[in-house]
């Protein structure tokens, strides 16, 4: 029998409190979930130290829509740190795309052979099957608002595109992209599951339904 005092019994920091209970909702939403959700947002939690914030789901489906009217019948799409896109695009179950989710956050290995280890810091960094152009169209949103990010994942996107790029970042980067991609900026404004601190705004070099309804 064990009779300890109240201040005998061992207190969890704040820190430590916080990290248990995130892990305990994880595990709960990873249950409540079932079976079939390999492709669900969320998934996969947000890190925000790899600067992370999941589109939300009306969002991911816009972007996604657009990707595959942009790719056109059997196109080739790249989603580059854009996984939200990519786990909608195959949620919407289009075998007939080609989609490659390019992402430097190794959990998203789990999508097998679609899953491409990327670095922006080593923008043309791919494996032999990454072809240069070989993509319909690039959908991108650099990790970090900051124009060295911004033109090392510009070097990214103008190896693998065939030409149509959908950049989604923040509206003070704007000047820059226009710049170093020749995009323009669309109607459409995404959003985030999380408040993101920083206005954000997507940008096309083709005249995209984002303007006009998708």
């Amino acid at each position: 029998m064990c009779d300890l005092e109240d201040d005998d019994v061992p207190q969890l920091s704040f820190h430590a409190l916080a990290a248990l209970q995130e892990f305990y909702a994880e595990q709960k939403q990873h249950n409540d979930r079932g079976g079939d959700d390999k492709y669900s947002i969320g998934r996969i939690a947000e890190n925000w130290q790899l600067s992370q914030f999941w589109y939300s789901q009306e969002t991911a489906l816009k972007l996604a829509k657009e990707a595959i009217a942009a790719a056109g019948e059997g196109g080739r799409i790249a989603c580059v740190s854009t996984p939200s896109v990519y786990q909608k695009l195959r949620e919407l179950h289009r075998e007939d795309l080609d989609v490659y989710v390019f992402e430097y956050d190794r959990r998203f290995a789990i999508y097998g052979e679609e899953f491409v280890f990327y670095d922006y810091n080593n923008p043309l960094n791919f494996p032999e099957n990454i072809a240069a152009h070989s993509f319909d169209i690039v959908i991108v949103d650099p990790p970090y608002l900051s124009e060295e990010c911004l033109r090392k994942t510009s070097e990214t996107v103008k190896y693998l595109t065939r030409d149509k790029i959908l950049l989604c970042t923040g509206a003070v980067m704007e000047e820059a992209a226009m710049r170093l991609l020749g995009v323009k900026r669309c109607g459409f404004t995404p959003e985030h599951t999380q408040n993101v601190a920083n206005e954000f705004r997507c940008y096309a070099n083709y005249d995209s339904g984002l303007d006009h309804g998708v």
